[in-house]
């Protein structure tokens, strides 16, 4: 399946300063598939060191790590191979080895443009927070592996032409042919189930049955709970599993900002902030701080003691929900949860193109879903789960601080009215930096 982080990693490979590259991202996302195909399409050959459990591999690095070239002979010794200069070298899971980490510094330092070394690891945001760590700071670049967006799903699904006509009316802010409009809509309910998990939208085309899908995602869920025991204490994970159970909740009530008390009525915030740094880190869920002000820079204007938490994939949100399959494609399930739903969606899809999420409230009148910075303009966004055209909360901000471009994100059409561009949930990929 292709991912669109390629063209990143091919980038970072043309680019003649290049230096060793970190990629982040939760487990399952498909760092390792990604990193092996992308190896083998554009090098000679890839060589793969696997850090979990590999002693070999570990002794490598226990001395000298400044020694790049005493460490890339090592290396041929161990794999019996020749490293020239169109090998790849891929160490995985590097957050089971520190010092591996640390070496990178010195392979930009002493051997830059020498090697082509890309590193990753599911719980590397994780180790890197620990003390004895030391990330190698500005000698690496650093790249973050998403679940697969919707135009990935797309990809996937072998709908290349739907995906250029879907970019094309959104540059234009015109109207798809009612059957196309259904059509991908239809599409957008579909990854509502499947979501991102490379696994899942694999099991999903293979044997087309969402009961197969639902199993994988458990099975991946699992991975989570059990990676929270390895990486953390026993009272910390069970912190973390806490606050990871209570996401559903958070969501689907009308106020989403999280609020620790719906763990359990005892919950205080010093005792879980542990639990959620930790599933942050994880890339298991994002945040969304709020703003005060829709000014420019919206850094400037960030409440950290505000703010929403997203699940890292909306498919692995609607399973630990339990919706019913039928009634996510159907749009039969009401309350807080249909909206909750969309939101989190609009998130993944807004998270994976490079935003930093932020929202926007005012004495508790009107409430924003989204705030972004695309150049030099603040850019409100405003979630709808169906057709509603009603945007109270959005004319507020746009009056308040004299918005100039807005976008409406709903089941409607393309469009563009009184300042407004209607984007619709399938289409929601198409909003860039």
């Amino acid at each position: 399946m292709k991912r669109l982080i390629e063209q990143e990693l091919l980038k970072c490979k043309n680019n003649p300063d290049k230096m060793p590259l970190v990629m982040f991202g939760a487990r399952q996302v498909g760092k390792t598939h990604t990193i092996f195909n992308f190896g083998k399409q554009h090098f000679d050959n890839v060589l793969v060191f696997n850090f979990e459990g590999n002693k070999n591999l570990h002794e490598i690095f226990e001395l000298d790590i400044d020694d790049s070239h005493r460490i890339i002979r090592d290396l041929e010794k161990l794999s019996l191979k020749t490293i020239t200069k169109n090998t790849l070298i891929f160490f995985d899971e590097i957050q089971e080895c520190a010092k591996a980490l640390s070496s990178l510094k010195y392979f930009s330092e002493k051997a830059q443009n020498e090697f082509n070394i890309i590193a990753a690891g599911s719980l590397l945001g994780v180790a890197v927070n620990r003390e004895n760590y030391s990330f190698p700071v500005g000698k690496v670049n650093r790249l973050v592996m998403y679940p697969m967006n919707f135009a990935e799903f797309l990809l996937a699904k072998e709908q290349e032409e739907l995906l250029k006509v879907i970019k094309e009316s959104f540059d234009k802010d015109t109207a798809l042919p009612q059957s196309i409009h259904a059509k991908a809509l239809d599409l957008y309910e579909m990854y509502l189930v499947v979501g991102g998990m490379p696994k899942a939208v694999l099991e999903y085309i293979q044997k087309q049955d969402f009961d197969f899908v639902r199993i994988k995602q458990q099975e991946i869920m699992s991975d989570y709970h059990n990676d929270m025991i390895k990486y953390a204490s026993k009272t910390e994970a069970i912190k973390i599993r806490d606050v990871y159970r209570s996401i559903p909740s958070q969501l689907a009530k009308e106020n989403k900002r999280f609020q620790y008390n719906l763990i359990n009525s005892h919950a205080r915030a010093v005792s879980y902030e542990i639990g959620l740094s930790w599933l942050i880190e994880a890339g298991l869920v994002c945040r969304c701080n709020k703003v005060t002000r829709g000014e420019i820079p919206l850094k400037y204007y960030e409440d950290f003691l505000s703010y929403k938490v997203y699940s890292n994939d909306v498919g692995l949100l609607n399973c630990q929900s339990g919706i019913p399959v039928g009634r996510i494609l159907t749009g039969d399930f009401g309350g807080g949860a249909k909206g909750a739903m969309s939101e989190n969606y609009v998130a993944n899809q807004l998270v994976s193109n490079g935003f930093e999420l932020n929202y926007w409230e005012s004495s508790n009148t009107a409430e924003l879903d989204f705030v972004v910075q695309i150049g030099d303009d603040v850019v409100p966004i405003e979630t709808k789960s169906n057709l509603s055209t009603k945007s109270k909360s959005l004319n507020i901000f746009r009056e308040k601080y004299n918005i100039e471009k807005s976008i409406r994100v709903s089941a409607k059409n393309f469009g563009f009215v009184s300042g407004i561009k209607s984007v619709p949930l399938y289409a929601v990929w198409c909003i860039k930096c």
